[in-house]
């Protein structure tokens, strides 16, 4: 249950926070953080967590980063399922949260709340195929970051702050895109909320995430970015 409760915690926090940041941005576009604002809030709070319950649970906070994990087999199914659904319920606790504290706004709110989305009168207007393709190669792109950065022969001791990093970086390329998913729970909590355009296209958020990550363990799970082993020095005596 500990490393359940602490999917759920850091899964909260990825929501409550880098969500957050993006319906301050919307609630007054002159105050709010702005697109790098919004990219550096999920990556920090990534940062944040992956040292606040790497050691707990791995820090996967992410559907995506756990199936990617099962493939490569660092972890078994059934605690793939169970690490799901804490994320699941941690995101939509987290976005809960903003949905409570904007209503508490004098003069009301009725904006988003950092619900990913593509096509006419989203951000920069891209259409599905767009919104697709970048979710896949994104996801893909982090989570080998993610599998790369805490293998065998990795300095684990410094992987949060480059899987964080990672993270800003996706965002400050993709945020006018899709709003930048790579995290089916993450888009689940705020489209829960949303309702509307946001629930109707929340199938391509699971489905290109999940298959970015699918990806990226299968390919983890082959071998082929394996650290190499340290060659040793054979020396042969001719005197036998």
């Amino acid at each position: 249950m500990n490393k359940l409760l602490a999917e759920c915690i850091g899964t909260f926090t990825l929501v409550f926070l880098g969500c957050g940041s993006a319906v301050l941005a919307t609630t007054n576009p002159d105050l709010g953080p702005g697109l790098v604002g919004i990219s550096m809030a999920f990556g920090l709070a990534l940062i944040g967590m992956a040292y606040g319950i790497g050691a707990v649970s791995g820090c996967h906070i992410n559907p995506a980063v756990s199936l990617g994990a099962m493939l490569a087999g660092r972890m078994p199914q059934g605690e793939m399922f169970r690490y799901w659904a804490a994320q699941v319920v941690g995101a939509t606790l987290g976005a809960l949260a903003l949905v409570l504290i904007m209503q508490g706004k004098i003069g009301g709110y009725d904006g988003g709340y950092g619900a990913n989305g593509w096509g006419t009168g989203y951000l920069g207007e891209f259409n599905m195929f767009s919104a697709l393709l970048f979710e896949i190669i994104a996801t893909f792109l982090f989570v080998v970051v993610i599998l790369g950065a805490t293998g065998k022969g990795a300095a684990t001791a410094i992987a949060g702050l480059g899987i964080g990093l990672t993270l800003i970086v996706i965002h400050i390329v993709g945020i006018n895109v899709t709003g930048v998913s790579v995290n089916p729970a993450r888009s689940f909590g705020p489209a829960l909320f949303s309702g509307g355009a946001a629930m109707a296209q929340l199938w391509l958020f699971i489905l290109a995430p999940m298959i970015g990550g699918a990806a990226a363990g299968i390919l983890f799970r082959t071998g082929l970015l394996d650290a190499e082993a340290p060659e040793t020095d054979v020396r042969v005596d001719a005197s036998t």
